[in-house]
């Protein structure tokens, strides 16, 4: 396990698997990400659990130290090995837990494993535009707008444009 301050980053177990089955059943929750759709048990288990056959994707639990209790999730994807590159992901999936640094604490150690362990030079997200704390949290720790996708998904009955960011290596820029 990883740790910071106040959580810690480790494997996603199966005890995991009804909090993630939960967030990805909200619709509030599932807005951060895409259009709501209702999950399905058996893809939802094969995708946070069977990351072992697949390289290019690195999933971590977030759990609070105090109760070791799975508060969200970082998602490590796309990482291709040649460019040094990947996708970041990362979500509180309870809203009372968010806005108390969880997300900021687990995306500092997110990034600096990419950085150390995994030996990447470039970090991309993308975040819906109006997700004004996502976007405040990510431009605090570097990441910078490369564009904007206009009215890229149709959630809730309206347009959403997604913004695209990026984080380069501070020694390799």
């Amino acid at each position: 396990m990883i740790f910071a301050e106040s959580i810690a980053l480790g494997p996603i177990l199966p005890v995991d698997l009804p909090a993630l089955f939960q967030w990805a059943d909200t619709p509030d929750t599932a807005r951060f990400n895409e259009p709501y759709h209702p999950p399905n048990w058996q893809r939802q288990e094969a995708f946070w659990l069977n990351t072992a056959e697949d390289r290019s994707r690195v999933f971590f639990a977030i759990r609070s130290r105090e109760t070791t209790d799975i508060v969200g999730y970082v998602q490590i994807m796309q990482i291709h090995a040649i460019h040094r590159s990947a996708v970041l992901g990362v979500l509180i999936g309870h809203p009372r837990d968010r806005g108390k640094g969880k997300g900021r604490e687990a995306l500092r150690l997110a990034v600096d494993y990419c950085w150390s362990h995994l030996n990447l030079s470039r970090l991309a997200l993308s975040v819906f535009a109006g997700n004004d704390r996502a976007l405040r949290l990510y431009a605090s720790l570097g990441f910078q707008e490369e564009g904007r996708l206009r009215h890229a998904h149709f959630i809730d009955g309206r347009w959403t444009d997604v913004i695209l960011m990026g984080l380069l290596h501070p020694d390799r820029a």
